[in-house]
């Protein structure tokens, strides 16, 4: 079993920062959140043991968000250093997480957001919570698969 910030260190590794790539602390709680949804979809476990929370902007792990949280804007600061170097995953999950960062990695923190917001596992966790209202809500794992897994082989809600 990895960590979140294990997760968030092979997206934050994978930005060429000498290309110009930016990360925001936003964008990555989308990508730790998409492994997590996915690995279990598909591999029915976690990829890591920590609570995914339904945000105001979307899903946050608790660690990634403490990690990152001395910043100023949390949402547009560039995250990408060249110190960061991809932890040691297997092949199965270093796969999994090449090909999120495929599916999801150009798109930006918005985008990504309001994907989140589009999506049946965000807006169960929230329920009648308002908008703009504190939710510590979490984001079932269940609720992840039972929504992913309609877009597996081809699958469509």
């Amino acid at each position: 079993m990895h960590t979140a910030n294990q997760v968030a260190d092979f997206f934050l590794s994978k930005i060429d920062i000498e290309k110009g790539d930016t990360i925001s602390p936003l964008k990555l709680q989308k990508l730790v959140y998409y492994a997590q949804a996915w690995n279990y979809t598909i591999f029915g476990e976690p990829i890591f043991n920590e609570r995914i929370e339904a945000w105001v902007n979307g899903p946050v792990v608790l660690s990634v968000y403490a990690r990152f949280a001395g910043t100023t804007k949390y949402t547009s600061i560039n995250l990408a250093t060249s110190a960061v170097t991809s932890p040691a995953f297997d092949e199965k999950t270093n796969k999994l997480l090449t090909e999120v960062l495929s599916l999801y990695g150009e798109r930006s923190a918005q985008y990504l957001e309001n994907l989140t917001h589009s999506e049946s596992p965000w807006i169960i966790a929230r329920g009648d919570t308002p908008p703009y209202a504190i939710s510590k809500n979490e984001i079932t794992l269940e609720s992840m698969k039972d929504y992913y897994s309609k877009f597996l082989n081809g699958a469509k809600e």
